[in-house]
């Protein structure tokens, strides 16, 4: 039953990531049709939708992973699941910027299928899974970013709303299998009372910072995700400005990278664990996202980009660990608060990333300042060097 309700939540995050990337080639075009052309003009904009998700996102994923220790992970999950497959319909239909705006913001408040999904995944782990088992969440990631940005190049040409309809066909699809294939995970005994308190996410995140032991791996979290946030803000951009790509080869580049995402934290990430232990393996990814971000600031190749995209992905193997050690402090009761506290800060990395990350990019690509289209990797770079001496921190918290 446990090994059933695993792959159910690995096949709904991997249509998530579907859902997610199929977006990613069309950006400039999306933003194009809603009257946003230029390349600086449409990230700055593009910007802008994914800050706009990133609040809803801060403001309801505490709430909702309060919510499901309260009342069981199952209705929770199911009805996230439902909601994005109405924001894909509404994000189909958008022909001016409000609409997608509004799309946006439901997507936003359905972020609990993250938040729940990590903390069934906790439910049903032992203490020495959680990090490998954090880890497929990413490899299920990585096949949905195969998967999506190869079939959002490959959709829009037929229509550029295309790609929004599979998305929700996909969605709607898993919630009804779902319904039959999903067991409750938390028992009634295992639940705590939800209290008003639960619906102020600065609470949340206030009484997750007095836990003990669980400061130091959310600050982490928090910086590596706003770090990070440069490559989903910006890829198609940065891309099209480099070297002048189609949609179909930008969603081609997004597909390799989902390959090698897939592989890292599917294959790698449990041998590297078994072998050198979970501090290790996030040494590991620093040390890459550090490196990755650096090349990317310079590139100016296509070698270039193949080489430091493999990089891009070993970073990835930071997050899983940083959220099991998080994981780890904590009793079972307090599952879906943590993982709503940590969806909450990575949504406010990924509302503040994109309107500094864009702005920073539209300064050096727009013709009256110095060119350099790779700077906000370059300011990544350093966010994630000077959190190496909070990461040290942690080797304590580490199972091995």
């Amino acid at each position: 039953m446990k090994n059933r309700a695993y792959l159910f939540i690995l096949i709904t995050l991997m249509i998530d990531a579907i859902g997610i990337g199929i977006v990613f080639p069309i950006m400039p075009d999306l933003m194009a049709r809603v009257g946003a052309g230029t390349t600086g003009e449409g990230a700055f904009w593009g910007g802008i939708l994914m800050a706009s998700y990133a609040g809803a996102l801060f403001l309801f994923a505490p709430i909702v992973g309060s919510l499901s220790d309260a009342y069981g992970r199952k209705p929770v999950l199911l009805l996230a699941l439902a909601v994005l497959a109405l924001d894909y319909v509404i994000m189909a239909q958008a022909t001016v910027f409000w609409l997608l705006l509004l799309g946006r913001v439901i997507a936003g408040v359905a972020g609990a299928t993250y938040t729940t999904a990590t903390a069934y995944i906790a439910d049903i782990s032992s203490r020495s899974e959680r990090a490998a088992r954090f880890g497929m969440i990413g490899a299920a990631f990585g096949l949905g970013f195969v998967m999506g940005p190869a079939l959002g190049g490959v959709a829009a040409a037929y229509h550029l709303s295309a790609p929004f309809w599979l998305a929700a066909a996909l969605s709607t699809t898993n919630v009804a299998f779902g319904l039959f294939v999903l067991p409750e995970s938390l028992p009634p005994e295992r639940r705590r009372p939800f209290g008003a308190r639960d619906l102020n996410p600065f609470s949340a995140i206030v009484q997750a910072f007095r836990l003990p032991g669980l400061a130091v791996p959310l600050i982490c979290l928090f910086v590596f995700e706003f770090a990070n946030m440069v490559y989903p803000t910006l890829w198609a951009f940065f891309i099209r400005e480099l070297f002048g790509w189609s949609t179909l080869w930008i969603g081609l580049s997004l597909a390799g990278y989902g390959i090698m995402l897939a592989g890292v934290q599917g294959g790698l990430m449990p041998a590297l664990i078994r072998r050198v232990g979970e501090y290790r393996t996030l040494q590991i990814g620093m040390a890459a996202a550090i490196t990755g971000f650096v090349g990317f600031g310079l590139i100016s190749t296509v070698t270039g980009l193949v080489v430091f995209i493999i990089l891009a992905a070993l970073s990835d193997l930071s997050p899983p660990m940083m959220t099991a050690i998080a994981s780890n402090v904590m009793d079972e009761d307090r599952q879906g608060l943590v993982q709503g506290v940590i969806a909450s800060l990575a949504s406010i990395a990924a509302f503040l990333a994109p309107l500094l990350a864009t702005g920073l990019f539209e300064a050096f690509v727009d013709e009256t300042g110095p060119y350099l289209p790779g700077a906000p990797f370059l300011f990544s770079a350093v966010l994630v060097l000077a959190l190496l001496p909070m990461v040290a921190k942690m080797r304590p918290l580490a199972q091995s």
